[in-house]
């Protein structure tokens, strides 16, 4: 397959005031083959990136629209990745971090975001439920690839980076968490750090499925077979309990143990927490992002 890249100067200019004490905001656009097409990409760089010579860890987030501006965002809400980790830095609570905020592709954001291994192992009848969800072929491999072999390797090209796993993130909320997840797991030797935020385990609406679906037994079968020994790896997982979110206690659980019986510790090498009055929306996923950081690159 061909790939053709291109990295644009998008905002203000590295000597300005506002970018040294904001961080610097990129573009980048990578236009592939099918299935996937072009992919856009906004990266922040932190503060001091363009006066020094350091290498910096990176993490790669999902619907990239809500991660840094809300003008941009699908609500008007956004993560504010770009003051989280500014925060966390001057709290020295992490070293700083550059942000790649890869955008969803609009209706193709299910297909995309779906794990494709589930899907093969999906009964009939389940992906039949799927298909009518995705309208179009499921592009989660693809995808992922993208991420690990082409925008990775080109942000590690362009930047300063730490290219190794255990600086490498990936973060999303709702199928962005299925994705990240997926990726962590297909790829662990790119990614050693996943945020799967307010997770869809069930990867499509309860209702809409038949009575004897199983979904979560196929990531139970999943993560036992692929997920592997930590190796230094680390995993954060979540959810609120409103909203959608409400119904995610049980099935988050039912994750909880599968990773545990992987021989993952809990608060060790997983973290899997509640987050109580917390609704299905950028807000409260910004909300506690700075825990999430933490966490995953203390």
């Amino acid at each position: 397959m061909r790939w053709i890249a291109a990295l644009l100067l998008a905002f203000a200019s590295a000597g300005s005031a506002q970018a040294q004490q904001g961080g610097r905001f990129d573009e980048m656009f990578v236009t592939a083959g099918a299935p996937i097409g072009e992919v856009h990409a906004t990266v922040w760089l932190p503060p001091g990136y363009d006066a020094g010579k350091q290498r910096y860890g990176v993490v790669y987030m999902q619907d990239g629209q809500n991660v840094f501006v809300p003008a941009r965002s699908g609500f008007n809400k956004v993560w504010g990745a770009d003051k989280a980790v500014t925060r966390l830095v001057a709290a020295g609570r992490i070293a700083p971090l550059i942000v790649v905020a890869i955008d969803h592709p609009g209706k193709a954001r299910y297909r995309q975001y779906f794990p494709q291994a589930l899907y093969a192992a999906a009964t009939p009848a389940v992906r039949a439920v799927f298909d009518k969800a995705a309208e179009g072929p499921i592009t989660g491999d693809a995808y992922v690839d993208l991420l690990a072999h082409t925008l990775k390797p080109m942000i590690d090209r362009a930047y300063r980076t730490r290219r190794d796993a255990a600086h490498t993130g990936i973060i999303g909320s709702s199928m962005g968490g299925l994705i990240s997840c997926y990726a962590f797991v297909r790829r662990p030797r790119v990614f050693g750090r996943a945020g799967c935020v307010s997770t869809h385990w069930l990867l499509t609406m309860p209702a809409d499925l038949p009575p004897d679906a199983d979904v979560l037994g196929l990531w139970e079968t999943y993560l036992a077979a692929n997920l592997g020994k930590t190796a230094g790896r680390r995993l954060w997982m979540d959810h609120g309990t409103e909203t959608l979110d409400a119904n995610y206690a049980p099935w988050q659980a039912r994750i909880d143990a599968a990773v545990t019986r992987a021989g993952w510790v809990r608060d060790r090498d997983f973290a899997s927490r509640e987050y109580k009055g917390a609704a299905h929306e950028e807000n409260a996923w910004a909300a506690r992002l700075d825990d999430i950081l933490a966490w995953l690159f203390a």
